[in-house]
C-alpha cells in the first residue's frame, strides 16, 4: 500500500467533537484520530499517525466508492457521502455537545443511510488505546462489543452481528435505499448517555445551529463571498473551546507535519497564550462574547495564580503546566514523519512576546465594555511592571525556535505593547499606575527597536537585533500600534517580504532566517493573513481583497484549514485544523469589512481608531 493510500491528504479531513474532544473523520469513511476524554488525552483511534498501529473505526461501502463532504448546515455534524456502482449512501458523524462538567454525552454516533439503489457497508473496528501502545480485550457483550484497557473502555453498539479476530472487529451491512443503521461507540463515562440516536442528531444540530454567527446579510461587517467561509470558521473555534475551562486549543491534532517526511511534528492540543489578542478580537467581532469571556476568564485565572515570571507561553485545557514533550518512538508517523511527539517542550521557553498578547487581549476586553475587577488590575499591573523589568533580555520569541534565545524585534515589540496596553487601561479605567515610569519604558523600547530592530541597509525591520532576515510578524507592528500604517518603514518592511517571503502572491512564509531545525516548512496561513491585513489598511484594498479570496481557495471543501500550505502542491501541512489559520480568516475579513465601509458591532479593530481615514498609499 502506497503512502497516498494509507494516508490521505491532511485536507481531506473534516472534524467532530464535543466540546471536550475532537475526532477526525477520513474521506474513507474512517475515524483516524480520536484523543478521548479530553482533547490532550491519549487516543483510542491514530491511525492517522501510524496506519498499522494506530487504530481505526471505518464504516465505508465495500465496493468501490467516489465520495464527498459537507457540514449540515452551520453546525458540526458531518456528512460524508458515499457514491457505488450500485447506490449512493451517506454515514453522518456527531458527538452530542457537553453541557456541563459531569454531562455525560461522551458518545460518537454514526449514521448510515441509503438515498438510493443498494449499497453495502463494511464495518471495521480497531481499537488501541494509549496512542496505541495498550492492546485492549475485545469481546461480546449483551449490548455489542466491549474493548477494554487498563482504564479505557468503549462499548460499540451496531445493528448487525459482528466478528472479533486479531484486535479487529468487522463485520457487513446491505443498505436499501430509504434504510439506515446507527452504530454507537460509547466511551468511558457514557453509560448513561441518550440511547434515542435521531433525538441526540436533532439536539445537536439545534445546539450549533443556535451558537452560529447570524446577520442581516446587507450590514454584516463579515459580508461578502467569504461570509459563511467565516461561520465555519467561527464553528471550528467554538469546537476547540473546552466547556469546562473556556480555554481554546491550538488544533485538536499532534505531530502532523509542517514537513512531509521531516522532524517538525508538534503536539498543538494546548492553549498558546500568545493567541490570547487576536483570538478575542475574532470571538467579540462574531458575537460571540460568551465564549470570549469564559476565555478571558481562563487566561486572567492562570495569571492570577502565577507570578508573571511563572506565567508559561501554553497550559493545558484545564490550566495543566506541566506538558512534557515526550516521542512515541513506535508510531510511524503520518507518512513517516518522525519523532512523533506528544507534549510540548514550548512549555519551558522564555517568550516575552507573551506579555503583550496579554495585554492586547485585556484592551480588546475593556474596549468591548468588559470591567476589570480590582484583583484582576493589581496583577495585569504586576505583568507590566515585570515586562519594564525583562524587555531588554533575549527570548525564544513567538516561533519557538530551538537554537538559542535571541533579541526577537517582535517580543520587543510586544513588549511594547504591554506598556502601551497597560497605560491605557490604567488611565481609562483610572487605576492606579506609575504611568510616568511606564512611559519612560515604553519610549525606551520604542527608541532602540527604531535603532536596532529596523536595517538600513535591508529597507525593513529585521527579524533580531544583529540580523538581516526577515519576519512576517513585522507586519503586525502597525496593528498593535507602533507606528502608523503610513511610515516609510513600515511600508518599506511590506515591501520587503512582499518580495522575500512570498510566494504566488498569497503563500507567506514566517521567516527566513535559521530556526535550529532541519528541513523547510510550507507558507503560514496565518501569515498570509497579516500581509492580507497589512495591504487592507494601507489602502491597497482591492489587491488585499484579490489575495484573501485566492487564500480561501485553499480552504477545504468542508472549510478547513490547517497551519500551512505547501505553496508548490496545495496540500496542507502541520496540525488541523489549526485555530490560528481561522482566526487570521476571521480578521482578514473583519479588517476588509472595516475598509469596505462595513461597521463592526463594537469598537474599531485593532490598531484603528474610530474616525481614522484609511491610509491610501496609491493615491
Amino acid at each position: 500500500m502506497t503512502d497516498s493510500e494509507a494516508y490521505p491528504p491532511i485536507e481531506s479531513y473534516g472534524v467532530v467533537g464535543n466540546l471536550e474532544t475532537c475526532a477526525l473523520v477520513g474521506p474513507d469513511g474512517s475515524i483516524d484520530w480520536f484523543p478521548f476524554p479530553h482533547l490532550e488525552s491519549p487516543t483510542i483511534f491514530a491511525a492517522i499517525l501510524d496506519h498499522d498501529r494506530g487504530g481505526r473505526f471505518r464504516v465505508a461501502p465495500t465496493d468501490a466508492f467516489e465520495s464527498e463532504r459537507r457540514y449540515v448546515g452551520d453546525t458540526n455534524v458531518l456528512e460524508t457521502t458515499f457514491r457505488t456502482e450500485g447506490g449512493t449512501a451517506t454515514v453522518t458523524d456527531f458527538m452530542p455537545p457537553a453541557g456541563r462538567v459531569d454531562d455525560p454525552k461522551k458518545v460518537l454516533y454514526r449514521k448510515a443511510a441509503c438515498a438510493e439503489g443498494r449499497v453495502e457497508l463494511g464495518v471495521d473496528l480497531e481499537p488501541q488505546f494509549d496512542y496505541g501502545r495498550t492492546e485492549p480485550t475485545i469481546e461480546p457483550v449483551e449490548d455489542g462489543i466491549l474493548a477494554a484497557g487498563a482504564e479505557e473502555r468503549t462499548l460499540l453498539e451496531a445493528p448487525i452481528d459482528l466478528a472479533i479476530e486479531d484486535g479487529r472487529v468487522t463485520g457487513d451491512l446491505t443498505l436499501e435505499a430509504g434504510e439506515d443503521a446507527w452504530f454507537l461507540l460509547r466511551c468511558t463515562g457514557a453509560e448513561d448517555a441518550s440511547t434515542d440516536p435521531e433525538a441526540a442528531l436533532e439536539e445537536t444540530i439545534r445546539f450549533w445551529t443556535d451558537r452560529a454567527h447570524t446577520c442581516g446579510a446587507d450590514d454584516c461587517t463579515f459580508a461578502g463571498p467569504w461570509h459563511d467561509e467565516i461561520v465555519r470558521s467561527e464553528l471550528v473555534l467554538k469546537l476547540l473551546t473546552h466547556a469546562e475551562s473556556g480555554a481554546i486549543a491550538a488544533a485538536p491534532t499532534a505531530s502532523l507535519p509542517e514537513d512531509v517526511g521531516g522532524v517538525r511534528n508538534w503536539d498543538y492540543r494546548f492553549n498558546w497564550l500568545r493567541d490570547a489578542g487576536f483570538t478575542v478580537q475574532a470571538l467579540l467581532n462574531l458575537g460571540t462574547t460568551d465564549e470570549a469571556n469564559d476565555y478571558f476568564d481562563w487566561f486572567m485565572d492562570l495569571c492570577q495564580a502565577d507570578e508573571p515570571a511563572a506565567i508559561q507561553p501554553l497550559y493545558g485545557l484545564h490550566g495543566e503546566s506541566d506538558l512534557e514533550e515526550r516521542e512515541l518512538d513506535h508510531l510511524e508517523g503520518y507518512r513517516g514523519s518522525r519523532p512523533v511527539r506528544i507534549g510540548n517542550g514550548a512549555v519551558e521557553q522564555r517568550q516575552h512576546d507573551v506579555y503583550g498578547e496579554l495585554l492586547l487581549a485585556v484592551d480588546e476586553m475593556c474596549r468591548h465594555g468588559r470591567t476589570l475587577a480590582d484583583d484582576e488590575w493589581v496583577r495585569i499591573r504586576d505583568i507590566v511592571e515585570y515586562v519594564r523589568g525583562i524587555w531588554t533580555e533575549p527570548d525564544a520569541g513567538i516561533w519557538e525556535v530551538r537554537g538559542g534565545d535571541r533579541h526577537f524585534v517582535h517580543s520587543k515589540v510586544l513588549c511594547w505593547a504591554a506598556l502601551d496596553r497597560g497605560i491605557a487601561i490604567a488611565t481609562d479605567g483610572d487605576f492606579d499606575a506609575p504611568l510616568d515610569a511606564w512611559r519612560e519604558t515604553r519610549a525606551e523600547i520604542r527608541t532602540e527597536v527604531l535603532e536596532r530592530g529596523y536595517d538600513e541597509d535591508v529597507g525593513a525591520f529585521v527579524q533580531s537585533y544583529g540580523a538581516d532576515a526577515l519576519d512576517a510578524t513585522a507586519l503586525l507592528f502597525p496593528i498593535v500600534g507602533f507606528l502608523p500604517f503610513d511610515d516609510d518603514r513600515i511600508q518599506g518592511t511590506i515591501e520587503a517580504i512582499e518580495a522575500e517571503l512570498v510566494e504566488d502572491d498569497v503563500f507567506v512564509s514566517r521567516y527566513d532566517g535559521d530556526d535550529g531545525l532541519p528541513g523547510e516548512e510550507g507558507a503560514f496561513v496565518l501569515c498570509s493573513c497579516w500581509l492580507i491585513d497589512a495591504l487592507a489598511l494601507s489602502g491597497r484594498i482591492e489587491e488585499a481583497t484579490a489575495r484573501f479570496e485566492t487564500l480561501l481557495e485553499y480552504v477545504n471543501p468542508v472549510g478547513l484549514v490547517a497551519e500551512e500550505i505547501d505553496p508548490e502542491s496545495g496540500a496542507h501541512l502541520g496540525n488541523f485544523p489549526q485555530a490560528f489559520s481561522h482566526i487570521g480568516i476571521v480578521n482578514s475579513a473583519l479588517y476588509l469589512g472595516y475598509v469596505r465601509g462595513y461597521e463592526t458591532p463594537g469598537p474599531a479593530p485593532m490598531g484603528i481608531r474610530l474616525g481614522d481615514p484609511i491610509v491610501d498609499l496609491e493615491e
